[in-house]
Parts: C-alpha cells; sequence; structure tokens
C-alpha cells in the first residue's frame, strides 16, 4: 500500500474511543544504526511513519515530486527504509527522509533542491520556507529524548510503529481531538494478522513524561459489537473523556449559568463510572440514539439534585416532559426518589430523558438518553474504579451514516471492528494501549 499525499498519509496515521490513528500495513524492522537523525527529527514532528523499500512497486509520487523521476528511480531499488512525516510548525506538506547511504555520490556531493542533511538521512521538504524552517528548528539546542519519547524512538527503530503528539492527534482526530486529551502523545507497535491489525503501545496525557510505565492491569480487549450497536466506551470515570471540555470557560460558564452545573456537580460527572453507547436506529428522523449509563451508587442525591436543576432549563427552550403516568403508590414513592424525564418537541417526538436502572440487591444506576427512549432490557454495567477504559466501534458504519469525524484514516474508514484498551494506574498519566482493527473478507 503506498499513501503519499497530506491526506492520504493522514489516512495512514495512528488513531486513539474515541477516536486512534493508524499507518500504513506495511513498516519494516530496522535496526538502530539505520537511523541515527531519526531521534533529532522526532522532536520537531506532529506525526511519523516509517515504510519499507518495495523496488516492485512503483516509485511513489511523493518520491519523484521531491527527488526527480531520474534520481528517483535510482535511489529507490537502493534504499531498504524510509519515512514521511509532518513537523509540528506550520501546515505545509509531508516531508521525505531517506538514508542519505542511499544517494549516489553524485547525489550527495550536490542535494537535491530543498533538502537538508540530519546526521545519516536526507530531509527532503514541500517547499523552500518548510525547509528553512526544519533547518532552524533543528539548529536549536535539543535535549536527549528521555521516558516516552525514548521508549518511542526504540519502536520507531526496532520493529513496526507509529509516532504522534499533539498536533498529529489534532490532525487526524478532528472535533473528537478534546475528547482524547489523555493519549495525545504517544506511539504504537503494528502486527500485522490475518485480516486485521494488532496494536499496541503507550500514551500519555503529559508531553514529555518521564516515568516507566507501570506492570500489570487487565488490558483485554472489549468483544465485538453485535446487533445495532456503533459504538461503546466503559471507563471507570468521565474525567478522561471530560477533562479537556470541562478546563474550558467557554464550555464552564454556560453549564454553571442556564443548567446549575457548578464545581461539585462537575466533580460527580468527572467520578463516576459510565458505559457510552451509540445504536442505529432503521427509522425515525434518527440516524443514531446515545445512551450514558452511570454508576451513581451512593452519590444518587447529587445526581437527583442536579437533574432537577435541568428541568426548569429545558422547558424554557420549549421542550415537554412526557414521564409515564405513575401506575401505583409504590411506583408514586419511587419516582419521588428516582425522578425520571422523557422530553419532546412541540410534534410529539421524544429527543431525550433519562431514568434509572436498579438490579435488586445492586445501587442505582442512571440512564441518560439522546433520541427516541431505548427500549428496557439488559444493560450493561459499568466498569469498577480500577477498570481500563474499553472503546468498540464499528467504522465502516459510523462512516457511511457520516458519524466518523472526515479527518479519520481511510483504512479505519473501511474497517468493519475497532476494539481497543487503555490501560492506566491511579493518579499517572500514562496509558498502556491495546487495540485491533478488523475488515471483513472480501466475498
Amino acid at each position: 500500500m503506498r499513501l503519499q499525499a497530506p491526506l492520504q498519509l493522514r489516512a495512514t496515521a495512528a488513531m486513539l474511543a474515541g477516536l486512534i490513528g493508524l499507518p500504513a500495513l506495511l513498516l519494516a524492522v530496522f535496526p538502530r544504526g539505520h537511523a541515527a537523525g531519526l531521534e533529532r527529527l522526532l522532536s520537531q514532528v506532529s506525526l511519523l511513519q516509517s515504510f519499507p523499500a518495495a523496488p516492485r512497486l512503483a516509485v511513489p509520487e511523493i518520491w519523484q515530486q521531491r527527488l526527480g523521476p531520474t534520481l528517483a528511480l535510482q535511489v529507490w531499488s537502493r534504499q531498504r527504509l524510509w519515512w514521511q512525516f509532518w513537523a509540528e510548525h506550520g501546515d505545509g506538506g509531508a516531508y521525505l527522509a531517506l538514508p542519505l547511504a542511499a544517494l549516489p555520490e553524485s547525489a550527495r556531493t550536490q542535494l537535491p533542491a530543498n533538502s537538508l542533511k540530519v546526521d545519516d538521512l536526507l530531509v527532503l521538504a514541500p517547499d523552500p520556507l518548510s525547509q528553512r524552517l526544519l533547518e532552524g528548528e533543528l539548529r536549536l539546542k535539543q535535549r536527549q529524548s528521555r521516558g516516552l519519547d525514548q521508549r518511542c524512538l526504540r519502536r520507531l527503530q526496532q520493529e513496526q510503529a507509529v509516532y504522534w503528539n499533539a498536533a498529529g492527534l489534532g490532525a487526524i482526530a478532528g472535533p473528537v481531538a478534546p475528547l482524547l486529551q489523555h493519549v495525545q502523545q504517544g506511539c504504537l507497535a503494528l502486527a500485522i494478522e490475518g485480516d486485521q491489525l494488532a496494536l499496541s503501545g503507550e500514551a500519555t496525557a503529559t508531553p514529555g513524561y518521564l516515568a516507566d510505565p507501570q506492570p500489570g492491569g487487565d488490558q483485554r480487549l472489549p468483544p465485538p459489537l453485535v446487533g445495532a450497536q456503533l459504538l461503546v466506551v466503559r471507563g471507570p470515570s468521565l474525567d478522561p473523556l471530560l477533562s479537556a471540555l470541562l478546563a474550558r470557560q467557554l464550555i464552564r460558564d454556560p453549564l454553571a449559568q442556564r443548567y446549575g452545573v457548578g464545581e461539585s456537580q462537575l466533580a460527580l460527572l468527572r467520578q463516576t463510572p459510565f458505559v457510552l453507547a451509540l445504536h442505529a436506529l432503521p427509522k425515525g428522523p434518527f440516524q443514531a440514539g446515545l445512551t450514558l449509563q452511570l454508576a451513581v451508587g451512593a452519590h444518587a442525591p447529587g445526581w437527583i439534585g442536579m437533574l432537577k436543576g435541568w428541568r426548569q432549563p429545558l422547558l424554557d427552550q420549549g421542550l415537554s416532559d412526557g414521564a409515564p403516568a405513575l401506575q401505583s403508590p409504590a411506583s408514586a414513592i419511587r419516582a419521588a426518589q428516582f425522578p425520571t424525564a422523557r422530553w419532546s418537541r412541540d410534534d410529539g417526538q421524544v429527543v431525550g430523558g433519562w431514568r434509572w436502572v436498579q438490579r435488586p440487591g445492586t445501587e442505582p444506576q442512571l440512564l441518560l438518553y439522546l433520541g427516541p427512549e431505548p427500549p428496557i432490557g439488559p444493560q450493561t454495567t459499568p466498569p469498577a474504579a480500577n477498570a481500563p477504559i474499553q472503546l468498540s466501534l464499528r467504522p465502516n458504519q459510523l462512516a457511511a451514516l457520516g458519524l466518523l469525524p472526515p479527518e479519520m484514516p481511510q483504512l479505519v474508514q473501511r474497517a468493519s471492528q475497532l476494539a481497543f484498551t487503555a490501560m492506566g494506574q491511579p493518579h499517572q498519566p500514562l496509558s498502556q494501549l491495546t487495540g485491533v482493527l478488523r475488515w471483513d473478507r472480501s466475498p
């Protein structure tokens, strides 16, 4: 598979449940000595991908653009590994990097246009400005890679891998990037297994994280989705998903002023175990329905108070509460303790609501929904406090409905299932990543 254009490279970059990027399927295993310049480049890139030599295939377009047809053909038949990356500065096109030793002797004395030497690598920029910008950044004093950066560098030098930082994640995750702040920098090793791609690595919410990963933890993948399920995210708390959003005053102020969601309510949101699910709807005005099941436990009174605070603002927006009429004194008592709501528009269309779920001998759980009211049936229990975050989705079905960000990799958008687990230790901003991307076999 050859991906050369900027959009195509993004379409092969890493993804992470809500959303991670992904490199091309073919990468080469290469020794450290063949990429001494890679450490210097790593501090300047937002997204980096390596490709194995494939002399039997046609010369990639980016090679012909950067080297010219004649030189590109000569080098293509000699080199073993090459890289493509985007720099942190600017929004320019992709850079091409390859071993300097792969060039003919004549080309090493008079380098191609818009190129520069970086130790044992030749880097070819998309234009003169990009070349000057990268050259200037590389002249600055740089620290030696440590911690996560060093471990990612070893992966890039010794096995099939891809590296990203916050800028690279934003380029491929688009509008869902704020939900992925706990994996804003990291790397993944890849292994092709039949019609699926296995992923493993680590990521952090803190750039420059130095500590070593902690062993242990359940990193089993979630089961494949079934029925009308399009996406399921399970986690021990909402904080990893909401921290970046709730850190923005532009979001916190309306929540507090309009819905009464202040600091104490935000604390409830952050700490609550959850299961977020998206289900396809075969008919009606909505393509999908969204449910959020929360293990509120002993904090149920706080949630009941928060729900009461939402009622009047929703009425002020023209919605009406069509909660079912009470059927018995027992249901009246329960409704007083755990109020429900079913919000609808003037035309009678239900657009959301909430109800309580409680099995015998268990603490109450709160089910919030957007779209029509989901049927009453078996509910998935949110995970325990020390459980990993798990993500499952059907990318091809989400893409067909227009519900997947267009920036997501094409390789991901064509997949039938994506399953991912992010396992971290309490109070540590580092997650161990395990995942698999599956494709349906062509008939």
